[in-house]
């Protein structure tokens, strides 16, 4: 993969493909769909079961080079991920950059007990409802690409499915915009949306401003226990992880290690 591609061009992409999905399936009947899905499970209450969690990102790229991972199945690694102590597992459902998909999400939820989350770029309600038609316990909204009412409408839909809104934010004032949206977990992205420069000093920069009953999550920028011991002392609840798990040797081992850090009596914890 060469340079990444502009969010506006990602944000086009994703609305033709909606648009070419729902010619298929009317956005009337992938609601009535969405209520038919698998029982929504409880993505907070998993996060904060003990100490500072970790959340496994399957992906089947890698930015920002676009490798691929080799993945016989995602069910399997799903289970091995869960086997291994994660406290949720992520897909990644972006076709245009991750070569992700819905299905892959199905495949992982169905093969484990815990929450899922949707990885994705989410900009219409039309994806919501085929995330929860799908499995998706938890749906992430990038706050610097919706305008408020957007942003607002789209949280109440998330959550009149059962399912938990995560409002990914990249700067203090996001964080607020969040927060008077109504938003309740709070996701701090250490990756640039237009670029692949990471900042993982965003968290601490930002995590003191939130309330102290807002779930705080680390995204991006683990790669060793010592990043997820940074990320807790500064007041992560939990942490994402992708790159450092599905391009390990051993992804179930490396999650492991991770998890076995965030659950040590001397990882910092709220």
């Amino acid at each position: 993969m060469g340079a990444p591609l502009p969010v506006d061009r990602v944000v086009a992409g994703i609305l033709e493909d909606v648009a070419a999905r729902e010619s298929r399936t009317s956005f009337q009947e992938i609601k009535r769909l969405s209520t038919t899905g698998p029982e929504p499970r409880d993505a907070a209450a998993a996060i904060l079961r003990s100490g500072c969690g970790v959340v496994a990102e399957i992906k089947r790229k890698i930015p920002p080079t676009g490798a691929d991972v080799p993945i016989d199945s995602v069910g399997d690694i799903a289970s091995l991920l869960e086997d291994s102590g994660v406290h949720m597992v992520a897909c990644q459902t972006e076709k245009l950059r991750f070569a992700g998909s819905l299905e892959d999400m199905s495949a992982a939820r169905h093969a484990v007990e815990l929450p899922m989350m949707c990885r994705d770029i989410i900009v219409d309600p039309y994806q919501i409802h085929e995330a929860r038609y799908y499995g998706a316990d938890m749906v992430p909204l990038q706050v610097e690409l919706l305008d408020q009412a957007r942003l607002i409408s789209l949280i109440d839909r998330i959550e009149s499915l059962g399912m938990t809104a995560l409002a990914e934010v990249r700067t203090p004032e996001e964080a607020d915009r969040a927060l008077d949206a109504g938003c309740r977990v709070i996701g701090v992205n250490a990756w640039s949306i237009n670029n692949s420069r990471i900042d993982r000093e965003n968290f601490a920069a930002i995590v003191p401003g939130l309330p102290q009953d807002v779930l705080r999550i680390a995204l991006g920028g683990v790669r060793t226990s010592h990043d997820l011991l940074a990320y807790a002392a500064a007041g992560a609840d939990a942490v994402l992880v992708g790159e450092s798990i599905m391009s390990a040797a051993d992804p179930a081992g490396a999650a492991r290690t991770l998890v076995a850090t965030g659950q040590h009596p001397a990882c910092p914890t709220r």
